[in-house]
């Protein structure tokens, strides 16, 4: 017979710890069992939103106290959880969907316990940002985890432009009253023709994900006005090798290239001419495959 998997009967340490629980963004069937387990056995779970959270518990069934931990109460917060700990019980944290402390309350709350000399343990699961990317086709390097951009259009646009040369994907979160200024400034910013996925309501009902030109998000969201409903996770493909790089810089890479190995030509080249490092780095490894590959 195949073995079956079940909850484990000693989820939790023997001395108290914190324990960061990632919580579905939407469908309640992608709790993992070790997260049930743990919200199970804890003394007390900490959430962003009592009320919401609560819902959560009670569609497993889970009864448990409860304290709010939020990012205008979060340092006060933190006090009264050590003292849970110190009191000897165990405690939880949780956010209103997916992973705790990124781009969410959590992270002051974490360093406060670290300092305090507890344990603080991670139960991996759910991640907007890791679940977009997964499914963006842009990952083929690494990723910067940019989060929610200013609110005001001149520093979201001067964020941008700092991010123009990235040649990582880069992941943003952002809300439904700010989407259209958002993609906006990204396409005028980074360009039109550079790649976006945009990824609506991920594992909900109205789930949307669609990869386009940023020059075509306008017509995307003005085709259908629900469109611009619920929480957004934005993939944004990083500036293909040689972009942001003049022919100045790219002739200084190649005559280091042609002496120093991948790196520190790259290196050398950015310190010379002020170009951008990562560009810089992502147009050697081309030249050094292309090189490579002629016989």
């Amino acid at each position: 017979m195949p073995a079956t998997v079940s909850l484990p009967d000693r989820p939790l340490a023997s001395t108290p710890s914190l324990y960061v629980v990632a919580t579905p963004l939407g469908n309640l069937h992608d709790m993992t069992l070790r997260a049930l387990a743990v919200l199970g056995a804890v003394d007390v779970v900490a959430a962003e939103d009592t009320r919401h959270s609560q819902r959560l518990l009670d569609a497993y069934g889970l009864k448990v106290r409860m304290m709010a931990v939020h990012q205008h109460n979060e340092q006060e917060a933190a006090g009264q959880l050590i003292d849970h700990l110190a009191a000897g019980r165990q405690v939880a944290l949780i956010t209103d969907a997916g992973t705790p402390a990124v781009s969410d309350p959590g992270a002051r709350l974490v360093a406060r316990v670290r300092e305090a000399g507890y344990p603080v343990v991670p139960l991996p699961g759910p991640c907007a940002a890791v679940a977009a990317l997964s499914v963006s086709g842009f990952a083929e390097g690494g990723f910067r985890f940019v989060g929610f951009l200013s609110a005001k259009s001149g520093a979201r646009r001067a964020a941008l432009s700092a991010l123009r040369d990235e040649a990582d994907a880069m992941v943003f979160y952002e809300a439904p009253h700010r989407i259209l200024e958002c993609v906006a400034d990204m396409a005028e910013v980074i360009g039109g023709e550079r790649e976006i996925l945009i990824a609506r309501e991920m594992t909900k009902l109205h789930e949307q994900i669609v990869r386009m030109p940023l020059a075509d998000t306008a017509a995307w969201f003005a085709a259908d006005a629900n469109r611009v409903r619920g929480e957004f996770v934005l993939v944004l493909a990083g500036a293909p090798a040689g972009e942001g790089l003049d022919a100045e810089a790219l002739r200084v890479l190649d005559l280091l290239l042609a002496e120093l190995p991948v790196k520190s030509a790259a290196s050398l080249a950015a310190e010379l001419t002020g170009a951008p490092r990562k560009a810089l780095y992502a147009q050697a490894l081309l030249r050094r495959r292309e090189d490579c590959s002629v016989p």
